[in-house]
């Protein structure tokens, strides 16, 4: 037993030994690869657009290096396997955007003649940052701030990074509309035009007119089919003339809140709509007519087009005569006829949700339900298009008691005040501003000398910026103007008398220059400058317009989303949970339009989608749990009321916290929430209707959580103030739970690092706006929850890429390991190809806005990235026991200590292990 033990330990002794005497074979040294990928993905400032000749040339497959010697050679000197097969991790994937600006009114024949060149429409446009990530709005947490106050918990841990892998590369089509699509629209105005105060018949410039939305939409709709714009979005800004008798306007669907009074009054006119039985068609009834006017959008940084009148001249004369036939059905209509008539077009139009509501509301005959939307001057329509009108307005809407972001008078570029204050100075007024100038210059010098060099000079730098303001670039010159040109010639004679050797050389020097300086000058010329003409006012102009086509980029067309991972599922199954206090014996009994529920969470889905609809009524004197879990969550707060006449009382509110409640709800279900199935989501509304008012975390009808959608419903009358059905508040928290969709006027800001408010977007008829009663989501919003489906599986799938990149670039490349690795090198390379070949072809259809094309490849993309990892995987497990079993080289260093060392170690072993004499054994 001894001698084993000694025996151990002598073979760790002569191992310690060794091992401190000897080096084991080199191994390849680390290297640390960039944290980029290829130019497909990481555009960087020289190639910044992913145009299509960069996705078919700029990519290169990878190829299997040769299995000789050069073959090993590289490999062992790459490091890691990453670096060898040149792999990446991926930093960004930019998915193109395509946009068209469309301009009307801005050929010279619009609101003040103004005339936008394209020479200075790219100089300020190409200055937008056609560049934007990606990003998530973090949940907002219960604080105690006010509650107009966002606030984020930044230290909340993200699934995904809240500014994105992928970006959006936007290019920008402008396009110019002729004059006479200007007049159609002006037309359009003119005649679509009614009063929004009904109650009297004066008619004078304060007086506000509402233009008929839902006739605007035929026509705008009309527009882009004619031109076959709909495989892009489309930005119109309208600049038309204002009409003398209808200056201040503004857009609204439905009836303004005179009209609605006048119709709940009129019990007559109430009675008449019930009994019509034929409802008349659309009075603006247009041709479907089409003339492309491009082949393809054309995916550049900034394209510009001008049309011609022959291009848009036979959809002009169809909508002049279309509006010809509305002006005739309308002339001479009274109050009564008019509103008979918009509500039968109501009835009539494809707007289910108004259609429903003012059908239930006239049945019931209490019409309460009925109320007037804000008139706005942006609109977001329900096909791949919105609109700015500039000379609409003064309009203002948002937040009544606090908050930012409120869209004030002042909000939209105005070119009344910009470029028509210019552009209308009259000879007094340039006279009263001139003399302004000169007090304000001279008033500097005060009673001190100066010399005569000085004053001329000061009298020149006046008469340069009062006429690069007033003079240059008009069409009718001031006579000021002609007078300050003779003054300016006089002012060289007497520049040039200061050549003399009387005047010293300083004032020689300044005279030169000033003399060189207006050598330059146009401004007096007689010969309008084309594209020189940039004074202030258009520049202020240009700028807040470019500003503001950026912010409907950013709201509406490539909006935030909420913080989640958000798939793609071919079956929603929404499971509607209806606790009442008392049991109800059938739906019907429910005070719940279900017909406009269905229609509602149907149209969230994408075509490809499938909707399916389970009910359940649930009263809490049956269900114990539920009903303590009710009792738990409900708590009360003291908010600010703003009444009627425009005071502030404080009020108690009771509501539901929500945290609470999807705490208590959770053990209440002990089943799950979503369904194990890829196939198939299930969406759990729990949905409460009480007697008494009631909302969720103190100022929500509905609110999204991580795993169910909670909606509460209380009796209308139990309101001090109106506060709307909540099927509109259920479809936004439906759409934030599904597809991360927020309310138009949230996103996130990258400066902040957190959501900003910018209400000036929230408008159309769809369930994330303000302004609208309508809950049907338009086509912009339908794009973003199939480009929320998609960047999660792209995102995801880029987060498994970069994981088994990582790995790679952990592994050390060997010369014992190549012939390994070559085995599973072209498997490895073909699976990553793969993965990048899909993340092309899904960037391409996205691209091309074919959003459903790109579904299909999402479930083949989730597999591809698992089929690279498991390779990666199954590499690296083959590559690990040739580590772990292959004999290491050793090398024994001989010097003049080797041979006295092996001596003394020999004879350590001969005294340990020598024979010794048996003793004898007692026992």
């Amino acid at each position: 037993m001894m001698d084993r033990r000694l025996y151990r330990l002598i073979c760790v002794f002569l191992l310690l030994f060794i091992a401190a005497r000897s080096y084991g074979s080199p191994t390849g040294t680390h290297k640390t690869a960039r944290s980029t990928v290829f130019s497909l993905f990481n555009l960087k400032a020289k190639s910044r657009f992913w145009s299509e000749d960069v996705m078919h040339s700029d990519f290169n497959d990878l190829e299997s290096s040769n299995d000789g010697k050069m073959g090993v050679l590289n490999y062992t000197n790459s490091g890691n396997i990453a670096n060898y097969l040149k792999l990446l991790e991926v930093e960004s994937m930019y998915l193109p955007v395509p946009v068209n600006f469309v301009f009307i009114g801005f050929e010279g024949k619009g609101n003040h003649e103004f005339k936008l060149h394209p020479e200075e429409l790219e100089r300020w446009f190409t200055k937008i940052d056609h560049i934007f990530g990606h990003t998530r709005v973090p949940h907002i947490g219960e604080v105690l701030t006010p509650f107009y106050k966002i606030s984020i918990d930044k230290m909340q841990r993200h699934y995904l990074p809240l500014v994105s892998h992928i970006n959006y590369n936007v290019s920008v089509h402008a396009i110019q509309m002729g004059e006479k699509v200007t007049l159609v629209f002006e037309k359009a105005i003119r005649i679509l035009a009614r009063r929004d105060d009904v109650s009297g018949d004066r008619e004078d410039e304060d007086t506000f007119w509402q233009v008929d939305m839902d006739m605007m939409d035929v026509l705008f709709s009309s527009l882009v089919e004619y031109l076959q714009l709909g495989n892009a979005y489309n930005i119109f800004i309208l600049n038309p003339k204002h009409d003398g008798q209808k200056a201040k306007y503004g857009y609204r669907k439905g009836l303004s809140e005179s009209e609605i009074n006048f119709l709940k009054e009129n019990k007559d006119l109430q009675t008449k709509i019930r009994e019509s039985e034929t409802i008349p068609e659309s009075v603006l009834a247009l041709e479907k007519i089409k003339r492309p006017l491009y082949e393809k959008h054309p995916m550049e940084k900034f394209a510009w087009t001008i049309t011609e009148d022959t291009d848009t001249a036979e959809w002009s004369n169809i909508c002049v005569d279309a509006l010809n036939n509305v002006d005739q059905f309308y002339r001479g209509k009274d109050t009564a006829d008019i509103i008979h008539g918009k509500v039968m077009q109501i009835l009539k139009g494809k707007n289910e949700d108004m259609k429903q509501l003012f059908g239930k509301e006239l049945i019931s005959g209490d019409l309460s339900g009925i109320h007037a939307e804000c008139l706005t001057d942006t609109w977001i329509g329900k096909d791949r298009w919105a609109f700015i009108d500039l000379s609409a307005g003064p309009l203002s809407w948002g937040p009544a008691v606090g908050g930012e972001g409120v869209r004030t008078e002042l909000s939209l570029p105005n070119v009344k005040k910009t470029i028509g204050a210019v552009a209308e100075i009259s000879e007094d007024e340039a006279e009263d501003r001139l003399q302004d100038a000169i007090q304000e210059k001279f008033a500097v010098f005060g009673d001190k000398e100066h010399q005569a060099i000085d004053i001329l000079l000061a009298e020149i730098d006046i008469y340069e910026l009062f006429a690069f303001k007033h003079c240059k670039g008009r069409k009718v010159k001031l006579a000021l103007c002609q007078e300050l040109d003779e003054r300016m010639r006089d002012l060289k004679n007497e520049l040039r008398s200061f050549d003399g050797e009387e005047y010293d050389e300083g004032h020689r020097r300044k005279a030169g220059e000033a003399l060189k300086r207006m050598e330059n000058w146009n401004l007096f010329s007689d010969t309008h400058e084309e594209f020189h003409n940039y004074t202030v006012a258009r520049d202020t102009f240009l700028a807040h317009l470019g500003a503001t086509l950026w912010g409907s980029l950013r709201h509406m067309i490539l909006p935030s989303v909420a913080d989640g991972a958000f798939h793609f599922y071919d079956k929603i199954s929404f499971q509607l949970f209806f606790i009442t206090q008392e049991k109800v014996r059938h739906n019907k009994q429910l005070p719940v339009d279900f017909k406009a529920l269905k229609d509602g969470l149907s149209s969230l889905l994408l075509p490809s989608q499938k909707a399916m609809f389970s009910y359940h009524r649930l009263p809490l004197s049956e269900e114990p749990a539920l009903a303590m879990a009710f009792s738990v969550a409900r708590r009360a707060a003291a908010v600010p009321l703003l009444l009627v006449n425009g005071t502030y009382r404080k009020t108690i509110r009771t509501y539901l916290d929500s945290s609470i409640l999807q705490h208590q709800l959770q053990r209440f279900n002990d089943q799950g929430m979503h369904a194990q199935s890829r196939s198939t989501l299930e969406v759990p509304i729990f949905w409460f209707l009480h007697s008494e008012p009631l909302l969720v975390d103190k100022h929500y009808q509905a609110k999204a959580l991580s795993d169910m959608v909670i909606v509460v419903q209380s009796e209308t009358s139990s309101w001090e103030s109106h506060m709307q059905r909540p099927i509109k508040a259920a479809l936004a928290a439906a759409s934030e739970h599904l597809a991360g969709l927020l309310p138009l006027h949230l996103v996130y800001s990258q400066a902040h690092e957190t959501a900003i408010e910018d209400w000036q977007w929230s408008v159309g008829c769809n369930p994330l706006s303000i302004t609208s009663q309508g809950w049907h989501i338009s086509q912009f919003q339908s794009d973003t929850v199939a480009r929320s489906y998609i960047i999660t599986t792209l995102e995801e799938s880029i987060q498994l890429v970069n994981s088994a990149i990582h790995h790679l670039l952990m592994e050390h490349t060997t010369e014992q390991t190549f012939k390994l690795f070559k085995s599973q090198e072209r498997e490895l390379v073909n699976k990553y190809n793969h993965v990048v070949g899909l993340w092309r072809r899904i960037a391409t259809v996205t691209g091309e806005l074919r959003y459903m094309d790109a579904m299909r490849l999402l479930y083949v993309l989730e597999d591809a990235s698992k089929g690279f990892v498991d390779q990666v995987n199954t590499t690296i497990t083959l590559l690990h026991p040739i580590h772990c079993t292959r004999q290491r080289k050793v090398e024994v260093e001989f010097d003049m200590t080797t041979i006295p060392a092996f001596l003394i170690v020999l004879g350590v072993l001969w005294l340990v292990l020598r024979p010794r004499r048996p003793k004898p054994k007692i026992n």
